[in-house]
C-alpha cells in the first residue's frame, strides 16, 4: 500500500502515536476515507516516562468499554501505588491512592513501545483507514478545497488534515506557524536501567526535585522486569539560562547525587541517554485552522507540572474526531467553523493546564515544597489533603492562595 504514488481521503492523520491512533478510531465506521501517516514502523519507540496516569484508562474507557482490559492484558506492566515526592531538603513523601476501576493500582508503568503498538494494532486493519508507515512528510499544500501531504514516497490529499506528529510536528509548524517558546516548553532526558536497588516496595514512582532542576525534577520509574526508567525534565529557560547540558547532568545524579548513588552501584543501563522535548500546556495556542485541526503533543496540551501528556493526547483525539464530524456533516472546513474546536479543547483541558501551570511555577521556590512535605509528613490530615489534591482540581487551586499555607502552620 506504500507503493501508491497519490491517493485522495476525506482525513489524513499525520502521526500515529495516542493521539492520531484515538481520532482514527473513533472515525471509523462513519463513512468516511482515512489515511494514517507516520515516519516510523511499528512497533516503534518513543522517548517517555512511559507511565499511564488514570486518566488514560478513562480517556481508553470512553473510547470502548474494553479497551482498558484489552491493554492490560496485552502489554507488559508495572502497577503504580502512588508517587513519592522527595523535596529540596530530600525529606519524602509518599502518597498513596487508588484507582476505583481498577483497585490494585492508580496507573501504570509500560515502555511507549508496547503502549503504542498496541493503539496501533487497533486501527491498522480496519478497512477504512490506510496505513503509511516509514514515510516521512516534506511538504504540505494548504488549497481552498484539499489539504495535500507530500511525502518522501507519495502525494496524499484530503479534504481536512489532523496534526498528531508530536513535540515536532511539522503541521503545526507549516500550517499554524507555532514555534518553540523555551517559558512554555520542557527538555527532557531518559536512560533505561537494570539492577538499580531500591525500587519502592509499594510501586509508588518517585519524583526527586532537586534544587538545581526546580520547576524540573528526577525521576526514577519501576519498569517490568526488574527495569528502571531514569530520567529528568526540566523547564527549557532554565536549561538555557543556566546552561545545563541535561545527558551530562542526568549522568552526574546517577554517580554522585547523595540521595540516590548508592541505588546505582549495581545497575548498568541498557541504552544511551536520549533527549526529547515537551510543548507543554502552560498558554493557549490556535489548535486549528482552514482545513486542519491538530492533537496531543503537536497541540501543546501536556501538563506542566508532571509532563503527562497521553491522556490529553486521546481525550484531544475523541474530540478532533467529533468536530471531525460534525465537519462533515454541515460541510463546513473554514477556519472559524473550526475555532469550535479550539473552544472544546480549553474547555475541557484548560483550568487543570492552568492550575498545573502555577504548581509548576511554585516549584521556583524550594523552601513552600520543603514545607509542605514536613507537614505532611508529620501530620495524617495534611498528608490525606494533598492525596487528595493529586485527583480534585478544586482542591489543589488551593496551593495558589497564600491562605492556605497560613492555615496549615496551625495544623
Amino acid at each position: 500500500m506504500n507503493h501508491l504514488r497519490r491517493q485522495t481521503f476525506d482525513v489524513i492523520i499525520v502521526g500515529a502515536g495516542p493521539a492520531g491512533c484515538s481520532c482514527a478510531l473513533m472515525l471509523s465506521g462513519k463513512g468516511l476515507k482515512i489515511a494514517v501517516i507516520d515516519k516510523a514502523v511499528f512497533p516503534r519507540d518513543k522517548i517517555c516516562g512511559d507511565a499511564l496516569s488514570p486518566d488514560v484508562i478513562n480517556q481508553l474507557q470512553h473510547m470502548d468499554v474494553d479497551l482498558p482490559e484489552s491493554l492490560l492484558q496485552a502489554v507488559p506492566k508495572t502497577d503504580v501505588g502512588g508517587i513519592r515526592f522527595v523535596a529540596p531538603n530530600l525529606n519524602h513523601l509518599d502518597v498513596h491512592f487508588t484507582n476505583p476501576q481498577h483497585p490494585t493500582a492508580a496507573g501504570y508503568i509500560t515502555k511507549r513501545f508496547d503502549f503504542d503498538h498496541f493503539l496501533f494494532r487497533q486501527i491498522k486493519d480496519l478497512p477504512d483507514i490506510s496505513i503509511f508507515q516509514g514515510q516521512q512528510v516534506q511538504r504540505l499544500e494548504n488549497t481552498e478545497n484539499e489539504v495535500t501531504v507530500h511525502t518522501d514516497k507519495a502525494a496524499l490529499s484530503a479534504r481536512m488534515l489532523v496534526g498528531a506528529d508530536g513535540a515536532n510536528s511539522v503541521v503545526s509548524r507549516q500550517l499554524a506557524g507555532h514555534t518553540i517558546d523555551r517559558d512554555h516548553y520542557c527538555a527532557g532526558v531518559r536512560q533505561y536501567f537494570a539492577g538499580v536497588d531500591d525500587l519502592h516496595p509499594s510501586d509508588c514512582i518517585e519524583l526527586h526535585f532537586y534544587k538545581e532542576l526546580l520547576p524540573g525534577y528526577f525521576w526514577i520509574f519501576s519498569l517490568p522486569d526488574g527495569q528502571a526508567n531514569v530520567g529528568i525534565g526540566m523547564l527549557s529557560s532554565e536549561v538555557s539560562r543556566q546552561r545545563i547540558n541535561l545527558k551530562e547532568k542526568l549522568t552526574d545524579i546517577i554517580q554522585h547525587h547523595p540521595n540516590v548513588k548508592d541505588r546505582f552501584r549495581n545497575a548498568h543501563p541498557l541504552e544511551t541517554v536520549k533527549g526529547f522535548g515537551l510543548p507543554i500546556g502552560s498558554r493557549k495556542v490556535n489548535c486549528s485552522g482552514k482545513g486542519f485541526l491538530l492533537v496531543g503533543d503537536a497541540a501543546c496540551l501536556i501538563d506542566p507540572f508532571t509532563g503527562e501528556g497521553i491522556g490529553n493526547a486521546i481525550r484531544s483525539g475523541r474530540i478532533a474526531a467529533d468536530h471531525l464530524l460534525s465537519a462533515f456533516e454541515q460541510q463546513s472546513f473554514d477556519a472559524a467553523f473550526h475555532l469550535g474546536y479550539d473552544q472544546e479543547i480549553y474547555h475541557r483541558m484548560w483550568t487543570e493546564l492552568r492550575v498545573s501551570r502555577s504548581m509548576q511555577k511554585l516549584l521556583k521556590y524550594p523552601g513552600i515544597f520543603n514545607f509542605l512535605v514536613n507537614k505532611a509528613s508529620k501530620n495524617e490530615s495534611v498528608r490525606t489533603l494533598l492525596t487528595s489534591m493529586l485527583s480534585n482540581i478544586d482542591l489543589r487551586k488551593e496551593l495558589q492562595k497564600p491562605s492556605f499555607y497560613t492555615r496549615l502552620i496551625f495544623r
